[in-house]
């Protein structure tokens, strides 16, 4: 279970990963994205609380924006990014010892 400051602190964190990435969409804001996830995942948040704290974020953007289609464009590749570890950890798990598959 994470710390009680731990979703504060994501919140802060993705928010201005995530403006980053609105200005500049290159590899090393998707990089932070990554990592945003790849934390999360280390200090237990859930998959859901990562979800809710894209969509808080995603609203407040929607005032920042010219056009809603390019900031749901960079927020789904943001958020694809940043859920990219929940998959790999989903994965193996999946595939661990004893698997089937």
């Amino acid at each position: 279970m994470p710390g009680a400051d731990a979703l504060p602190r994501l919140r802060q964190n993705y928010a201005a990963a995530f403006a980053r990435h609105l200005f500049h969409r290159d590899e090393a804001a998707l990089s932070a994205a990554y990592e945003l996830g790849r934390h999360s995942l280390e200090t237990g948040v859930s998959l859901l609380d990562v979800v809710l704290i894209h969509h808080e974020v995603l609203i407040e953007a929607l005032s920042g924006l010219e056009g809603p289609q390019e900031l749901a464009d960079a927020a789904a590749t943001f958020l694809v990014e940043v859920l990219a570890s929940f998959e790999m950890a989903r994965r193996a798990f999946q595939d661990g010892p004893g698997s089937a598959g």
